[in-house]
């Protein structure tokens, strides 16, 4: 009996053995769907930014692929107990660090970023040794404030892709936001009315559907896939790799704000799939992993790495937590990654479709920050941490280098060139040195906020209430 019980296959809802395949493929499926757009997205704005074109684009999209899956496998899979949480969750190439890297790329190119990359990745490491005493400098109003902050700098990017991509002799053209718009509803309309697999892809299916309305416009062109090999792997330094202080020094500051993301991320896994919390080792493991893959990136010409949040969503809704699920999604992107004539069918993809697709992503990063700042109780120095971190980072962003004409070179491109940088520093800077808000003022405000909710509601059920009644004064 026991030798029949310990052939029978595990459970998806286990962490260790290997479920049956009709139940691995779909669920490991559903991951690749969710993840492919995020995967593949960064290195496409990247290559526009940069300039870079032809074989050496479709490889970046390989190695984006392809170091997503390693970074999963890690995760899934440590290696000497430090490298990887051993938990179940999608890492790779990540929205989060496109601010900061287009505005490094957009000044000194490609190279300039993997050198920057580099370095952030030893400061990943560095921070997932030491993640328990930093910690406590990034509470979730920090965090929050540079999540909104990434969401916010990124509306511009998703804008220009919608009307054909900045410099593009088409920009701004009827037929490009005809495409955008159309790519747009089909994933609005599948992420608040689709079930399922529809829901869980909107983002792919509404590509999908953006894709074949822009060959119908003839706005596609095939010619670069029929030279693809049908079989490349990436070489260490194909792309050359240089290092400028500034860079590497905004690249370290979004290496750990996303180290933090991490946090957060490996955090929501085990409470949604595992009901507990990540122990420091799991934490450390993650954090390091993730900067160990970001060094092998910036070797390989591949781009930064984190946490997929959206993956996690997944695991916190359907409770799947076993790691063949994960290693077999991992396979799939692994297997695209060798595979040009994939990825240059990739590199095909109008602009316009890409913007239509992820401005609603960004929308969700925005918004992500916002929950998570509304999380503190709102205080007057709680939205003075906020207001003010947000107003410095976007408002000298937005007027652009000149803003800062009077300072260093380097000055502008550490502080200038991204608002996230700044929302960052001061942020992390006003919650320190602002006095902690005395616990009768929190009260107070919580107070408040409970006392417009119960007079809303009130005024809902009927406006001739009186807010003097007995629920009110309760």
């Amino acid at each position: 009996m026991s030798k029949e019980t310990n052939k029978q296959p595990a459970s998806v809802f286990q962490m260790e053995g290997i479920p049956p395949m009709g139940k691995v493929i779909p669920l490991g499926m559903q991951h690749v769907v969710a993840a492919i757009v995020g995967v593949i997205t960064p290195a496409i704005i990247i290559c526009n930014t940069c300039n870079i074109t032809g074989s050496d684009r479709t490889l970046m999209i390989q190695v984006s692929l392809i170091l997503t899956a390693l970074a999963t496998l890690l995760q899934l899979f440590p290696i000497f107990g430090r490298l990887g949480s051993g938990l179940p969750v999608v890492m790779g190439v990540s929205f989060a660090y496109v601010p900061t890297l287009t505005a490094i790329g957009g000044e000194f190119g490609l190279a300039t970023i993997l050198g920057a990359e580099l370095v952030g990745g030893v400061v990943a490491i560095l921070f997932g040794i030491f993640v328990k005493p930093i910690r406590k400098f990034f509470p979730p109003l920090v965090t929050g404030t540079v999540i909104f902050t990434i969401g916010l700098s990124l509306y511009p990017t998703a804008v220009k892709y919608m009307a054909g991509g900045a410099g593009s002799a088409e920009f701004g053209s009827m037929k490009n936001w005809l495409v955008a718009i159309v790519t747009l509803a089909v994933v609005f309309a599948l992420n608040n009315f689709g079930k399922g697999i529809l829901k869980l892809g909107s983002l792919l299916w509404g590509m999908i559907v953006g894709y074949i309305l822009a060959v119908v416009l003839n706005m596609v062109d095939f010619s670069g896939i029929a030279a693809a090999p049908m079989v490349q792997i990436a070489v260490p330094f194909h792309f050359p790799i240089e290092f400028n202080i500034s860079a590497c020094v905004s690249m370290a500051i979004m290496y750990i704000v996303n180290s933090v993301q991490t946090i957060g991320d490996l955090s929501s896994t085990t409470l949604g799939g595992l009901d507990r919390l990540p122990t420091d080792k799991e934490l450390s493991g993650g954090i390091v992993g993730q900067g160990f893959m970001s060094i092998l990136g910036s070797i390989f010409g591949g781009l930064p790495t984190a946490s997929y949040s959206q993956n996690v969503g997944i695991v916190t809704v359907n409770k799947v937590v076993n790691k063949a699920v994960f290693a077999f999604a991992s396979l799939v992107l692994l297997v695209a990654g060798f595979l040009p004539k994939f990825a240059g069918i990739l590199t095909t993809i109008p602009q316009c479709v890409i913007g239509g697709a992820t401005i609603s992503v960004f929308a969700t990063i925005t918004m992500t920050g916002i929950r998570m700042i509304t999380s503190q109780t709102f205080t007057m120095r709680n939205s003075t941490v906020v207001g003010l971190a947000v107003a410095l980072g976007v408002g000298v962003t937005t007027v652009g280098s000149s803003a800062l004409a009077g300072f260093p070179g380097w000055v502008t491109t550490v502080f200038g060139s991204s608002s996230v940088v700044i929302s960052t520093i001061v942020a992390i800077a006003l919650n320190l040195i602002l006095p902690a808000d005395p616990p009768e003022d929190v009260e107070k405000v919580a107070v408040a906020f409970e006392t417009d909710d119960v007079m809303e509601r009130l005024s809902d059920d009927d406006p001739t209430n009186d807010p003097t009644d007995a629920e009110f004064q309760r």
